[in-house]
């Protein structure tokens, strides 16, 4: 039996990764076949297009070929008639007539009209110009044209109808890749526009038009309350719709901590100034649905396919009434603008086990914001570690999400000139967070250049100011400027305030701004008293205090959703959580037979080392159960979440919801916690040989099981992976050895109550003395009161068991919820 079960097991894990890649095989199958139906048929339409316009190119020059012959004809008749009319009347000036005038286009018109265009009994007009014009606007062969192809043997209708009732992965894929081709075509179109095509996309109304979030800050100013020093100060501007923004500056300028502050994620630091939404005071948090915030890291779940990233994002963040086949349009069109189609069934990968490229995986960190189609898109450093061609690439896939009006701010370090070309708008921030410039990028070099400060041939001015502003280069020419004094000039050339300290610099240049600052106290300077060490201490520990209490509130804070769009809810969620968290547990096989095949071990070597008495009802080894069982499966379990934490934060951030995140884990994880105890007793059973039933035992150990998993999740969410481990080992040997102590004080009793072991290790003795009979039916209560068990407490340990393991999960839920980062 116990052959069998080791066998059977290793064969379902290690075939399991298998079973995805074989369906991943089939679904690539029907991908692809899609994928040449739709461009079969987008190329026969580009045929059938072409013949269109031939055939209607064709028919004009008949048409004018028709009419310049009919006329001719006309003209020699009436010439004919003129010599016979001339031979009666040769007084006739011949320049009155009216075949004499010149031929015009509109004489051509209208003689080809009378001839080609006839009338008849009220009738519109007919021939070969209404022909064209019934095949130029004729919506049934624009719309329904069929190409039929061959596929094994079999005619393939590629047959693309608007219809969303597509049930079969088959249909949307060949929906999906049909909108894809056309979208191509359309853009191949707009190179060449005529007043025609711009009416045609201004009506357009097949597209989902996006909410429009505009951003505008003044006076915004951040100061650490730790040091009490000015991280980001008296910035003022906006970032619009329909625009990409770059963020540029030196090392410590701020810039990602002006990110932060537009997403509302600055922590630790006292905020001035206004940041106005849409020119309301609303909070970004009531618009976190339509939202995305790419990281600097690369946030991705290492174990899931490319695809399978980008599509769980989309499910959980698209419109919850948007059909599945335009969900699956949205994930491809971002697979096709980011070039991950090569790809798309490959592993991210992990440090430990590689996957795709640290290009594509920034990439795709990208496309988990790109797929939920956000109004703004914000980006920490996305070209970080890109070569050129990769920064393209990128950038071109923003270009396409800004041409939709989404509103893009990304923080870039020294793009190259051709990527410089791309951004619209330009944040310049110097050392301290003070504004340099903020405009449009094709007009920083003009005003530098007002300045004095001019770029030198071959030199790219993205690298010139960074080098100004980081004190390496002392601008040339008859500026006369330092990088200190370029934020007073950009306050000056906008009439902006200058802050205090600052007027010494700004003196030189208006000297409107001379004032008697002798007299001033400068909030920097050396005014202040300086602290002991005891209140720095002190004051840290209350800013970390206010910190933590921050964060808190921020996750308890519900605001009010105005972003008008309604994501899927708890039970969708947890599905899509479900499906994810059950792919990643079957990638993840090998582990799991690895933790199977120890827990073989052990039931086998303590099964062994455990000699059974009658005297004690096989405590001895079922405390050695309870002790080693209990460890194995603490630390398998704490692999749940401490993996996960810096994802988990991220996809909570976004609006995803916590409780569907944390259920899905637990639900496959009951998978383990049915099929542990089997393998463990599988051995431990067989050696020992107790007088209980295995099925008592197998009760006993799922309820232990099920108890030190939940208190490994609280461990692996309280903790860093280092403490928890070292926790899920102390705690199952103290605990159990505080149970086994025969001790009569009160306050001691109430914490061996407490002990997960005490109950485990009672409910064990108590279904193994159960099995006594004869004379031991006599000795048994004894012996089991000596131990401080009764008899009859077997389904009360049970119950503690399973409500210990309820509450240690509703502590490590609310720990996730309450101290995470954001």
């Amino acid at each position: 039996m116990q052959a069998a079960l080791s066998t059977l097991l290793l064969i379902i894990y290690n075939c399991s990764d298998q079973v995805l890649t074989t369906r991943e095989r089939r679904v690539t199958k029907s991908r692809e076949a899609a994928a040449r139906s739709a461009r079969k048929t987008a190329n026969a339409h580009q045929r059938w297009k072409a013949a269109k316009d031939a055939a209607k190119k064709g028919a004009t020059g008949l048409q004018a070929q028709l009419s310049r012959k009919f006329s001719l004809k006309k003209d020699a008749e009436n010439l004919d008639k003129f010599k016979i009319l001339n031979q009666a009347t040769p007084e006739i000036d011949v320049e009155s007539l009216p075949h004499a005038h010149p031929i015009t286009t509109s004489s051509m018109a209208a003689s080809s009209s009378a001839v080609l265009v006839p009338k008849e009994k009220g009738k519109g007009p007919s021939g070969l110009m209404q022909i064209m014009h019934e095949i130029e606007n004729d919506p049934e062969i624009n719309d329904n044209f069929t190409v039929e192809t061959e596929s094994r043997d079999k005619k393939v209708t590629g047959n693309v109808t608007k219809g969303k009732q597509m049930n079969t992965r088959s249909q949307m894929f060949k929906y999906a890749y049909a909108q894809l081709e056309k979208e191509k075509a359309q853009q191949q179109e707009n190179k060449n526009l005529t007043f025609s095509g711009v009416i045609k996309m201004a009506t357009n109304t097949d597209k989902r038009k996006r909410p429009l979030i505009e951003i505008s800050f003044k006076d915004l100013t951040l100061t650490l309350k730790a040091q009490n020093k000015h991280i980001l100060r008296c910035v003022t501007g906006k970032i619009k719709p329909g625009r990409i923004t770059a963020v540029m500056g030196p090392s410590g300028a701020g810039k990602t901590t002006f990110l932060s502050s537009l997403a509302g994620k600055a922590f630790g630091c006292s905020v001035t100034g206004s940041i106005l939404i849409n020119d309301r005071n609303e909070s970004i948090h009531s618009f976190k649905k339509i939202i995305g915030f790419v990281p600097q890291d690369d946030i991705v779940h290492g174990n899931l396919t490319v695809e399978e990233n980008l599509w769980f994002s989309a499910q959980c963040r698209l419109s919850a009434d948007l059909s599945k086949p335009d969900r699956v349009l949205v994930v491809e069109r971002v697979i096709e603008f980011l070039g991950l189609q090569s790809v798309r069934n490959s592993l991210v990968g992990t440090v430990e086990n590689r996957g795709v490229s640290g290009g594509q995986r920034k990439r795709v960190n990208v496309g988990l914001e790109m797929v939920m189609e956000p109004s703004l898109l914000i980006l920490d450093e996305p070209t970080s570690g890109l070569d050129s061609a990769s920064s393209q690439l990128l950038l071109r896939a923003l270009r396409r999400e800004a041409l939709e009006g989404v509103n893009i701010c990304m923080v870039v370090h020294q793009p190259s000139y051709a990527l410089f070309q791309m951004f619209d708008d330009l944040i310049l921030l110097g050392k301290g967070g003070l504004t340099v410039y903020h405009g449009s990028a094709m007009k920083v070099e003009e005003y530098f250049s007002g300045l004095g400060i001019n770029i030198p041939e071959r030199i790219n001015p993205p690298d010139y100011f960074i080098d100004i502003l980081e004190g390496i280069i002392v601008p040339g020419g008859n500026s006369g400027l330092s990088y200190k004094e370029l934020p007073v000039r950009w306050m000056l050339h906008n009439g902006y305030p200058i802050p205090h300290d600052m007027r010494q610099h700004a003196e030189q240049f208006d000297m409107s701004l001379s004032v008697n600052s002798a007299n001033e106290t400068d909030r920097n300077g050396p005014g202040h008293d300086e602290k002991t060490f005891a209140g720095e201490l002190w004051q840290d520990v209350r800013n970390n205090a206010e910190v933590r209490r921050e964060k808190i509130r921020l996750n308890f804070l519900t605001s009010k959703d105005v972003s008008n769009r309604k994501t899927p809810g708890l039970f969708k969620q947890y599905k899509y959580f479900l499906i994810r968290v059950g792919k990643q547990r079957l990638r993840e096989a090998r582990i799991q037979a690895i933790d199977y095949l120890i827990l073989l071990l052990a039931g086998a070597c303590l099964g062994s080392l455990t000699k059974s008495s009658d005297q004690t009802f096989g405590a001895a080894g079922y405390t050695y159960t309870v002790i080693g069982v209990s460890l194995l499966c603490k630390i398998a379990a704490l692999r749940s979440f401490s993996l996960d934490k810096l994802l988990y934060w991220r996809e909570s951030d976004s609006g995803m919801s916590s409780l569907a995140y944390f259920l899905s884990k637990d639900t496959i994880d009951h998978f383990n916690t049915v099929i542990k105890p089997v393998v463990y007793l599988s051995m431990f059973y067989f050696f020992t040989n107790p007088r209980s039933s295995f099925a008592d035992n197998y009760i006993v150990l799922l309820c232990l099981v099920y108890c030190v998993t939940g208190i490994a999740y609280a461990l692996s969410i309280l903790f860093e992976p280092g403490a928890a481990q070292l926790w899920s080992v102390l705690l199952p040997v103290v605990l159990t050895l505080i149970a086994t102590q025969q001790i009569d004080n009160k306050t001691m009793k109430a914490i061996t109550n407490l002990c997960y072991s005490k109950w485990a290790l009672q409910a064990f003795v108590v279904a193994n003395a159960d099995r006594y009979q004869g004379v031991w039916l006599i000795t048994r209560c004894g012996s089991l009161l000596k131990s401080g068990y009764n008899l009859h407490d077997w389904n009360l340990c049970i119950s503690i068991l399973i409500l210990m393991g309820v509450i240690a999960r509703a502590i490590a839920f609310f720990c996730m919820v309450t101290f995470q980062k954001k």
